[in-house]
């Protein structure tokens, strides 16, 4: 039995999945991680390097892998691909001035050959779900579409 073997069975018994939100700096991750946990978003600072938050969602455990999105870490986002589950890319749509740059890194982070999208059939998930992490309007919307779509791939047998 393989490690991969191994880590699937944990993640199976423990129905644990890990998510990665990435996207330009200062676009919400932060906040929307803390919003879907219920914790104070009065204070945030910018995220230099990464968080990691554990939330119990439903029947599951996510770890949330927070990476901070300034230019300078966006090269070292590809070290946090490994064993993702999910990838939520965050857009600030009010920030109207950076919408290219951010269009292009999502483009860039597609490319990753980390991801191997290119072998990918076109069955690849995807889902853009408005929502305000300010609010918290369409936050549950859009990890409740997640959360369901990797446990389907995840735990097929259930």
């Amino acid at each position: 039995m393989g490690l991969l073997s191994i880590i699937r069975k944990i993640k199976r018994k423990e129905k644990e999945m890990r998510i990665l939100m990435v996207g330009l700096d200062n676009s919400g991750k932060t906040t929307i991680v803390l919003k879907i946990n219920g914790e104070d978003t009065g204070v945030i600072s910018p995220t230099l390097g990464f968080n990691i938050k554990t939330i119990k969602y439903h029947k599951y455990s996510l770890n949330i892998w927070d990476v901070g999105g300034q230019k300078t870490i966006r090269s070292y986002w590809r070290n946090y691909f490994e064993q993702t589950d999910g990838l939520v890319w965050v857009v600030d749509s009010s920030d109207i001035r950076r919408l290219d740059d951010c269009r292009a890194e999502l483009h860039n982070l597609l490319k990753e050959e980390v991801l191997n999208l290119e072998a990918m059939d076109g069955s690849r998930h995807w889902q853009i779900v408005g929502c305000s992490a300010h609010t918290g309007e369409g936050l549950l919307q859009g990890f409740d579409w997640l959360v369901q779509d990797i446990a389907s791939r995840i735990y097929v047998l259930e």
